[in-house]
């Protein structure tokens, strides 16, 4: 572990400084136009912070997997004009993030002024946390900020390698986000309950491993769901699973019957239909009436009785994926259950996070209020890392 203690952008002196802040702004993007702000809204103190401070502000961030190529759906420029409704200013964009574009724009910028650099991915040494792509970042600016931490656990250019050639700093949200989180990781009051769902095992298993030990109920909902399911023995139909973690899933659940281990709730029944859509037929079956081409696409009504008196008991609570096929209104049922249920839970005392890009994208879609939990997480997979216990690289890059 690298030695010494992250310094909060409270301890920075900005006053003519050029300030690379490193934002998580990878939003949904159709047609040319911004669908959710949330994650940039999250980042406004800090940029506001920078620039009352009488820094000049200079915004590296990424958009999508365009494999080092500079592909046009890529492109942040959709971004601008929301930054400069959110701001009340006028912001200059760069149509690359190095080279002499790049730094003519950077040396333009005046105190209080903003600029916005095209998509970092766009450079192949981004991801491959490339020396030479972070020396080329560090003539831009004066103090590194990192206030991405939906991508600190990426071992990536602009978030490691640069953070060590700058004086550097965390941003607001990543103090809030270390600060929230580490009140799961450090102290959790019990019973502690993790919901998790989502499409794939492999990004999963290790936090529910790390449940089994430090957590009381794991509550399972989606694919993963699905994966259990099959690995106690149940025909899943036409529902979409992992066959190769079917043995990982029959190790956790083994796991789980040993003295002092969490608790897995697995679905014992589902709602099926045989096609995702709103005008499907649906029914609500034990998960071992499941057969032919039926498919799962949410947890049933007994399931959502057993995981709402499991939340309503708990003290600290981690939510991170919606229960089922949230994103057709038919299927979403459980979750809106679910948040209702985490909502009370919260109002009672409870210490709630939610976090994930599908979970936030759910309240937003149906109107469920993210004020009601103690914490939202910006991050997915970065949340999910941290409260598992491992060194983000990021964050590591930070101390000093």
């Amino acid at each position: 572990m690298t030695a010494g203690k992250i310094h909060s952008l409270t301890e920075a002196s900005l006053k003519g400084k050029r300030v690379l802040l490193r934002a998580g702004f990878d939003v949904s993007i159709e047609n040319g136009k911004v669908m959710d702000t949330e994650r940039i809204e999250a980042l406004l103190p800090t940029m506001r912070h920078i620039l009352t401070g009488g820094a000049s502000l200079i915004i590296l961030s990424h958009q999508g997997r365009p494999k080092g190529k500079p592909l046009p759906e890529f492109s942040q420029k959709p971004i601008v004009p929301v930054l400069e409704k959110l701001l009340g200013t006028t912001v200059a964009f760069a149509a690359s993030c190095r080279g002499p574009v790049a730094e003519a724009a950077a040396k333009a910028v005046k105190p209080g002024e903003v600029l916005f650099l095209e998509n970092l991915r766009y450079e192949p040494g981004e991801e491959k946390n490339d020396p030479e792509l972070a020396k080329d970042l560090a003539k831009l600016g004066d103090v590194y900020v990192n206030d991405a931490f939906t991508n600190c656990h990426r071992n990536h250019a602009s978030m490691v390698a640069l953070a060590r050639l700058l004086p550097s700093f965390a941003g607001l949200q990543l103090q809030k986000e270390i600060d929230s989180l580490s009140h799961v990781v450090e102290d959790p009051k019990k019973p502690l309950v993790l919901i998790v769902s989502g499409a794939k095992m492999e990004t999963k298993v290790p936090i529910i491993q790390h449940f089994l030990t430090k957590g009381d109920e794991i509550l399972l909902g989606g694919c993963i769901a699905n994966t259990f399911i099959a690995a106690r023995g149940f025909d899943v139909g036409g529902s979409k699973y992992e066959q190769e973690h079917v043995e990982k899933a029959q190790e956790i659940m083994l796991e789980s019957e040993k003295k002092g281990r969490a608790v897995i709730h697995v679905p014992r029944d589902v709602i099926v239909a045989t096609e995702p859509k709103d005008g499907a037929e649906k029914l609500c079956l034990p998960v071992e009436d499941i057969e032919g081409d039926m498919s799962i696409f949410d947890i049933g009504k007994l399931t959502i009785e057993r995981y709402k008196e499991a939340i309503a008991k708990a003290k600290t609570i981690v939510w991170n994926g919606p229960l089922g096929l949230y994103e057709i209104n038919r299927f979403s049922h459980a979750s809106k259950r679910i948040a209702e249920a985490v909502a009370e839970a919260t109002k009672k005392g409870a210490y709630s996070v939610i976090g994930g890009g599908d979970t936030i994208d759910f309240h937003i879609r149906y109107n469920h209020p993210l004020d009601a939990y103690s914490f939202v997480s910006t991050g997915g997979g970065a949340m999910l890392e941290f409260i598992g216990g491992k060194k983000l690289p990021a964050i590591e890059a930070l101390k000093r």
